[in-house]
């Protein structure tokens, strides 16, 4: 697919269908504007509307500093309640969109995520994350509460009584922390940290696209039902593959002891 230009965010293509999006306010730690927002609507629901031939995306933060330090709490001086509302409307969408995204979406955590960058971070797939990597939803500090899926999607990350110690207390943590609760798939090095990402996002790519899809909204979907449930979704899913040219392929490719050339149909 054509890249659009964004103001808040950098995109390319650094393996063949995979989309790199790294958010560009360094200045500022990457926090969450307005119009940060209203970027992260229209990329989000450019791919769901169409992901052409991306297979995979990696978000991350430009530098070596923070990947997202939350909401810009400078734009929001002197907001009026209305104003407050309005915005954070914007923060609801793109939480959601990102949720709906086909594609796997892989959170990279090259610094801080603090806040709504946590919670952006949580709404992925998996996340990597940097060895000097700090995180904490803080927003009881500020008289708020995580209002971006935070207390949804920590608490399933990480159970519910760390989760509710975490966001009572305001606590942060680190990113060996994080991967012994199971928050964090991979911690690495910076130096490490993006080729790790990078070798894990092309691994999916190359694999059935069409699978890919199949499988993550089987997993998503499941587990928000009982299980017998969850299994009927994931036969449906899996019984949508199985006219697909991708499945004749895959199966003809390993019989001729050969990479298959998926196509997503």
């Amino acid at each position: 697919m054509s890249f659009q230009s964004f103001e808040t965010m950098l995109i390319d293509e650094p393996a063949p269908h995979v989309m790199r999006v790294t958010l560009n306010r360094p200045q500022a730690l990457n926090a969450i504007t307005t119009r940060m927002g209203e970027e992260f609507n229209a990329l989000w629901t450019s791919l769901i509307h169409d992901a052409g031939d991306i297979r995979c995306v990696i978000l991350t933060g430009v530098g070596d500093r923070a990947f997202c330090a939350g909401g810009d709490l400078k734009e929001r001086s002197g907001m009026t309640d209305a104003q407050w509302r309005a915005q954070h409307e914007i923060f609801e969408r793109a939480y959601f969109h990102l949720l709906d995204v086909p594609v796997p979406v892989i959170a990279v955590l090259n610094g801080v995520a603090y806040g709504g960058g946590l919670e952006t971070a949580l709404a992925c797939d998996f996340i990597y994350a940097a060895s000097h990597a700090r995180c904490a939803l803080s927003e009881v500090r500020l008289g708020i509460m995580p209002g971006g899926g935070g207390t949804q999607n920590l608490a399933r990350a990480v159970g519910e009584r760390r989760a509710k110690e975490l966001i009572l207390r305001a606590a942060p943590f680190g990113a060996e922390q994080g991967l012994a609760w199971g928050l964090f798939n991979a911690v690495h090095a910076l130096p490490d940290l993006m080729p790790a990402a990078l070798v894990c996002a092309e691994e999916i790519a190359n694999n059935g696209p069409l699978a890919v899809r199949q499988a993550k909204k089987s997993i998503h979907f499941g587990l928000q039902s009982d299980v017998r449930t969850g299994s009927r979704f994931e036969i449906e899913a899996y019984n949508r593959l199985v006219s697909s040219q991708d499945r004749h392929e895959g199966v003809l490719a390993f019989n001729e002891k050969r990479k298959p050339r998926f196509t997503g149909q």
